[in-house]
């Protein structure tokens, strides 16, 4: 019987293993590589089948296609049909940057979690992008964020061609930027979130959030994004132990000086999901925490988003439906932003003293911050955008036939065209 015993716990204790992450299995200390992560999602794919499937889209500068995992209470794995059935989608990108790491592991606890405990929600379908930037995160060090503070080794920015692959969406310059965009667009979510971590100025926060700026967002979806979406996270995530901050973008040197909101263009993964009416987000650790609590902010961040859409799957589905109808109705569009700088508020922040002291290095004064000296107090915060640059839309564009790289990605993106089938003459206006 004792024997019994001690075979069964040996089996539980292997299986219990087995479902932990390396990032676990290393006692957090270590980020999981590429083939890692695609071997533990393929796991729970296996051991799941039922509510998780993981597909392969397109392939990627480093010639492997991009994973996505997709977790579905109900079993249904298509997107036509989850649309038809009322499902939300939330999309979640991790390692766009693999230095940036703490995405790719708290979304691997994410998913065995919510698998394990079976608390998958109903309405709410849940897509994870393992690791995007598939070459950089093969090009692993421990030196090329220097002052990061963890994990042991991580992946490189640049991916094989040296592009930084979140400036690369309305331009696709790469294939993973290809086969984002048919992902997107075959899964259409309600809201996107990219996982990222900062740098800068040291302060006393772990997470800080860059939502997709209000002011170039759909009126429509900006008045929820602003009067309920982030207060909610800003409060849920408080009462977690991680309090919230916007992106800490400071005007000046430092951030007591006061910050900006960040206007974020179609060439981040975030503006181009405005594009489509998705509310994206960026959250960004601090580099300078410890990468425990950085992946444990970004495990939390996860489940408060899932636990909002659940709430609110009712009004976030008619929302992006009156928002699509009101881009079909629109008829100016704004193409660049600027800040308006005389429409300011203020914020409580929580920071460090700034200082400076002698370089070991140069000798000239550099700054620093004391965080023997921590303060809280109110900054100025500066977050309303006006367009800068207003097109009309006109009846159509016109594109040449040379121009084979621009129709390919309309059709990607599901632009209707119409080929001109013999040479005609039109008079037309032009911008640039």
């Amino acid at each position: 019987m004792k024997r019994l015993s001690l075979i069964l716990l040996l089996i539980i204790s292997v299986a219990s293993y087995a479902q932990q992450t390396p990032y676990e299995r290393s006692n957090k200390k270590e980020t999981t590589t590429y083939s890692e992560a695609i071997k533990f999602y393929e796991g729970l794919a296996k051991n799941h089948p039922k509510q998780a499937k993981l597909f392969t889209y397109g392939s990627t500068d480093f010639g492997k296609p991009l994973h996505l995992l997709v977790l579905s209470k109900n079993s249904i794995f298509d997107p036509v049909a989850l649309r038809k059935s009322d499902k939300r989608i939330l999309l979640i990108n991790n390692g766009i940057h693999p230095g940036e790491p703490e995405g790719i592991d708290a979304s691997m606890m994410f998913a065995r979690d919510l698998l394990k405990n079976n608390s998958l929600p109903e309405n709410v379908v849940i897509c994870i992008i393992p690791i995007y930037n598939i070459d950089g995160s093969h090009n692993r060090t421990g030196t090329s964020r220097a002052n990061q503070n963890g994990p042991i080794a991580y992946g490189f920015r640049g991916n094989s061609k040296n592009y930084d692959l979140n400036r690369d969406f309305i331009k696709t310059d790469s294939k993973n930027s290809q086969a984002f965009q048919q992902i997107f667009n075959t899964w259409q979510p309600e809201i996107f979130v990219d996982t990222h971590t900062s740098n800068g100025a040291d302060y006393q926060y772990t997470m800080t959030l860059i939502p997709t700026q209000k002011d170039k967002l759909n009126p429509i979806l900006s008045s929820y994004l602003t009067k309920t979406l982030v207060p909610d996270l800003y409060s849920q995530m408080k009462g977690k132990g991680f309090e919230l901050i916007p992106y800490v973008n400071s005007i000046n040197e430092t951030p007591d000086a006061g910050i900006t909101g960040y206007i974020e263009s179609p060439r981040y993964s975030t503006g181009y999901a405005a594009l489509h009416n998705s509310i994206g987000f960026m959250p960004e650790t601090h580099m300078l925490k410890d990468f425990d609590k950085r992946v444990e902010s970004t495990y939390k961040l996860l489940n408060t988003y899932k636990d909002i859409m659940v709430r609110d799957a009712k009004i976030i589905g008619e929302n992006k439906r009156k928002a699509d109808e009101f881009t079909a109705n629109q008829k100016d569009f704004p193409l660049d932003w600027k800040l308006n700088r005389s429409v300011v508020d203020s914020i409580e922040f929580k920071g460090y003293a700034a200082k400076y002291k002698p370089s070991e290095v140069s000798g000239i004064d550099r700054l620093y911050y004391d965080r023997s000296e921590p303060y809280t107090k109110k900054i100025k915060y500066w977050d309303k955008f006006e367009p800068s640059l207003t097109v009309t839309k006109p009846i159509a564009y016109v594109i040449p036939k040379a121009w084979d790289k621009v129709i390919a990605l309309l059709k990607l993106n599901n632009v209707k065209m119409q080929q001109l089938v013999s040479d005609t003459k039109l008079d037309l206006e032009t911008y640039y």
